[in-house]
């Protein structure tokens, strides 16, 4: 699942952010519950190696990587119970690769908070509760039915449940003090047992402050309470201002956007950083493909080897994978053509062991 969701309580500024991530407004309204069926964005990674690329190659056509957004609507307390159509939301996020969970760091009169106070400390518990009750309900449906699994003729089925058994007895006992799943050590083996249950909090986490506009010239203590409650969770923690970037996202042009950030005292706008973190925390990197007619990224799950990288582009890449030629971004930039990258020995042929790099740029050789 390479799509990540957004989650926080109502009224936390999910909607917008989501609307300037999308330049396409997602309902958003002062009042909770307004966003009920999840609205789905593809967003675009910023990567300035891109358009590097495309000023040695000059090409046709530019298709930068991306990232799927999914605005899921606000959760309350009692969600895990079916709480404000808690069922329906909670299956939502079950459906998502990781989650981005916006968390409201700042004052405002005109917006009401679903408790009457702004606490990030109190709404991350409310979250990370729910989602921990939710998970601690389908790890209990699941030891229910481990006897009756046990006793299965299929060896299969029972060496699976006699294996899974002490697994989930170490994942329950963290949900009941209300810690995520993932926070419990596992093996590879233990963690891959537990992928078919779908659990909310084995999910990677990017927690999202939305700020005022002062909150981004000075931290508030409100930033710096999430900062901790993100370290206990090995979570990282992005800061923006869902109002600001709203305002971004509605100017014309790339030039006219520039001009507002270094207005702003601002190198890139937040949203740049939070989407390049999303992408990070999905485990996805990126490849080139280069030519004078398009240059291209593609997403690519960490750590796969080069005829799987091949397939993304089409299947038939992939099984009839002969070898790749492959060179660094970085030796690009450095040496200006790829005929001086070759001159100089910096072009490589690998086969189907090599693991494929973030950055690299390949040609790949096939035969079908």
């Amino acid at each position: 699942m390479l799509n990540c969701g957004i989650v926080g309580l109502p009224n936390v500024g999910k909607s917008t952010i989501f609307s300037a991530l999308t330049s396409a407004p997602a309902e958003a309204a002062n009042y909770p519950f307004c966003t009920i069926e999840p609205n789905i964005g593809i967003v675009n990674l910023p990567d300035s190696r891109l358009d590097k690329i495309a000023k040695i190659f000059n090409p046709k056509s530019l298709v930068p990587a991306s990232v799927e957004f999914v605005d899921i609507a606000g959760l309350v307390k009692g969600a895990s119970k079916g709480e404000g159509l808690g069922n329906q939301f909670l299956g939502n996020i079950r459906q998502v690769g990781a989650i981005l969970h916006v968390v409201r760091c700042f004052e405002d009169d005109d917006v009401t908070h679903v408790s009457g106070k702004v606490d990030p400390s109190d709404d991350i518990e409310v979250i990370n509760t729910e989602l921990a009750l939710a998970d601690l309900e389908t790890v209990e449906k699941r030891v229910v039915n481990l006897p009756k699994m046990k006793k299965n003729q299929d060896k299969k089925i029972s060496d699976k449940a006699k294996f899974i058994e002490p697994v989930l007895e170490k994942v329950s006992a963290a949900l009941e003090q209300g810690r995520p799943a993932r926070s419990v050590e596992l093996n590879e083996k233990e963690a891959e047992a537990l992928k078919e249950l779908h659990l909310i909090t084995m999910k990677p986490v990017l927690y999202c402050c939305n700020v005022d506009e002062s909150g981004l010239e000075k931290e508030p203590e409100s930033v710096k309470k999430v900062r901790e409650l993100a370290a206990k969770d090995n979570s990282e923690v992005v800061v923006i201002s869902g109002k600001i970037e709203a305002e971004i996202a509605t100017l014309g042009d790339e030039e006219e956007r520039r001009e507002f950030l270094k207005d702003m005292g601002l190198l890139e706008s937040g949203l740049s950083k939070m989407i390049r973190a999303v992408f990070h925390l999905l485990g996805l990197s990126t490849y080139f493909t280069a030519g004078e007619k398009e240059v291209k990224a593609w997403t690519f799950k960490t750590g796969i080897k080069a005829p799987q990288a091949a397939g993304i582009i089409h299947s038939d890449f992939e099984r009839g994978f002969i070898k790749a030629e492959i060179y660094s971004c970085d030796d690009l930039f450095e040496l200006g053509t790829e005929a001086k990258i070759k001159e100089v020995g910096k072009m490589r042929i690998e086969g189907k062991e090599y693991v494929v790099k973030d950055g690299d740029v390949i040609h790949f050789r096939f035969n079908v």
